[in-house]
């Protein structure tokens, strides 16, 4: 799917392994996030305004639930978070978000946010709407979003309202992003909820 690229597939980041506030650098370029800590190496490498965010539930300092995967998301706390993928990608970028503020990304032919702009995708607040599950964490409404361009992307400007906006499940190679995966404990509630259910039947059958 990707013309010159270095991915024959779509590839996907969760941010899984990063530490929380920390830094993600070059964690998926072959070296290590602030902390030290190092992922699978993509080529893609993270501006110093790039920061990962662990769930409080998990031991971390986000104020997030719901994540689309995982623990983990991305966001940044002043300027704005850009994104190098030096082989280039095509086709679509697409991720999962939530935001209190409007906000947008940009996706740009050239590294750090230069070059032709090849698209960019508008983000609406919608933070704390509908959310179900995992009852902590002001951020819990994650929602889709992504675009498909012609030619070849190289880098994405994540700029919007610092501190406002979280990413998860970042996708190279298609416009939209793959399913969320629901946290253990949703699971379970899901299990609980289907289990009264099939009792509340039994004993309606049984009053019947």
């Amino acid at each position: 799917m990707f013309a010159g690229s270095a991915f024959a597939a779509p590839v996907v980041l969760d941010f899984e392994g990063i530490g929380t506030q920390a830094q993600i650098l070059d964690f998926y370029n072959g070296g290590t996030d602030s902390e030290g800590n190092s992922g699978t190496n993509y080529g893609i490498s993270f501006g110093p305004d790039a920061l990962g965010l662990v769930d409080e539930d998990a031991g971390g300092t986000g104020n997030i639930a719901n994540e689309p995967s995982g623990e983990t998301v991305m966001f940044f706390l002043t300027g704005s978070a850009i994104l190098n993928n030096a082989a280039g990608f095509d086709t679509g970028f697409s991720f999962y978000y939530s935001a209190a503020y409007s906000a947008s990304v940009d996706v740009y032919s050239g590294l750090n946010a230069t070059g032709t702009l090849l698209g960019t995708i508008h983000l609406s607040a919608q933070h704390t709407s509908n959310c179900v599950g995992d009852p902590y964490g002001q951020y819990c409404n994650y929602t889709a979003a992504g675009l498909s361009f012609d030619g070849e992307a190289r880098s994405i400007d994540f700029s919007g309202t610092a501190n406002y906006v979280v990413f998860d499940n970042i996708t190279f190679g298609a416009a939209t992003p793959p399913p969320p995966v629901p946290e253990p404990g949703t699971y379970a509630m899901l299990g609980l909820g289907l289990a009264g259910m099939a009792a509340y039947r039994r004993l309606a059958n049984r009053k019947a």
